[in-house]
């Protein structure tokens, strides 16, 4: 099969070193920035995304774009959209078609394994970044060379690009006790608490790659990088949003307030085997980790343990609702609720959960 006219296909991209020969200089309106761009049937929405990328004003180096085995026309959008700013030129376009599909985690592995700027922008198919955004968040690791991910918040709309009244992080109830660690630098016990860390949103080093690459098969991509990041290095949020998130129904992974109902049905909801993949999630987080050896600080090691010891009892709680009563408030007593995971709205789940 011929490659697309700005493109190239292919099956397997080795992993970047942080040392790789650099590229032609760039214009003063480029920075040193790829964009790590994955589709699945999205051309209803790729023309916006692609527009609010082409239409910054610090423009990336190149775009990477994993196609999983669309149905649609999304790669030809993306060509198309580049071409109607300008930019199929000045932007290299490089493009993968994965036949059969790899699956979100998979896809963005592939895509940021071909990535060669010093940081790569993650990029859902569905949502517009805002004017500026990526100078605010080049800057950003400009000005703070100790930086390996950034986040941001995000305004979220319909699938119209109609706000709904509410950012990203309100959304996930985020707490000031959370925002005041990750601002201190103690951005992996906030983790350990609960993820925050949303891909559309994040920016990161490539020599984070070097580390953090291949993606534990149990994680999510963007959960698993700011993990292993705030393991050995600094992440960091900002709490402003830089573009719109779009909730329309048919995101792979997408953000809304749950209703009380919805709690309450969660809280009343079959334990099935949650906690037995948690548990394993957290062993190979902390296998991860300890084969790092010293890079990963003591403190780091004990609260990933600390992790997987709270899932452990989660886990091994007996079927019996009235027995689980005693164990759990002594777990909550010693603060393991608070500090691995969501509070009271966990203990009342354990509490009442079926079977």
């Amino acid at each position: 099969m011929a490659a697309p006219p700005h493109g190239r296909m292919t099956e397997a991209v080795p992993i970047p070193s942080a040392a790789a020969p650099a590229w032609p200089a760039a214009s003063v309106a480029q920075a040193d920035v790829s964009v790590a761009l994955c589709t699945r049937n999205g051309a209803r929405y790729l023309p916006a995304q692609v527009a609010s990328i082409c239409t910054q004003d610090l423009l990336p180096r190149e775009i990477v774009l994993s196609d999983d085995d669309s149905s649609d026309d999304s790669v030809a959008v993306v060509e198309r959209t580049l071409a109607e700013h300008g930019l199929a030129a000045r932007i290299p376009l490089t493009i993968m078609r994965n036949r059969p599909p790899l699956g979100v985690t998979r896809n963005f592995e592939q895509a940021i394994r071909a990535c060669r700027g010093a940081l790569i922008a993650l990029c859902d198919q569905d949502d517009v970044w805002h004017a500026g955004r990526l100078r605010r968040m080049v800057a950003e690791f400009e000005r703070r060379p100790e930086l390996l991910l950034l986040h941001s918040d995000a305004r979220l709309v319909d699938g119209e690009l109609k706000p709904l009244g509410q950012t990203l992080l309100q959304a996930l109830e985020t707490r000031p006790g959370e925002l005041a660690d990750i601002a201190a630098g103690r951005a992996f016990a906030a983790l350990m608490h609960r993820n925050l860390v949303t891909g559309a949103t994040t920016m990161l080093r490539r020599k984070l790659l070097d580390t953090a690459l291949p993606i534990s098969p149990l994680w999510v991509h963007d959960e698993w990088l700011a993990t292993v990041g705030a393991a050995i290095g600094r992440i960091d949020l900002l709490a402003e949003p830089l573009m719109d998130y779009r909730q329309h129904g048919n995101n792979q992974i997408g953000a809304q307030r749950m209703t009380l109902r919805q709690k309450i049905d969660k809280a009343l909801g079959e334990r099935g085997d949650k906690y037995a993949h948690r548990v394993r999630r957290s062993e190979a987080l902390l296998a991860f980790l300890q084969g790092l050896g010293p890079r990963v600080a003591g403190e780091t090691l004990a609260l990933a343990q600390g992790k997987l010891d709270h899932f452990r009892f989660r886990a091994g709680l007996p079927r019996w609702r009235p027995a689980r009563v005693l164990p759990v408030a002594l777990q909550a007593a010693r603060g393991r609720y608070a500090r691995f995971d969501r509070g009271l709205p966990a203990i009342l789940q354990d509490l009442m959960e079926r079977g």
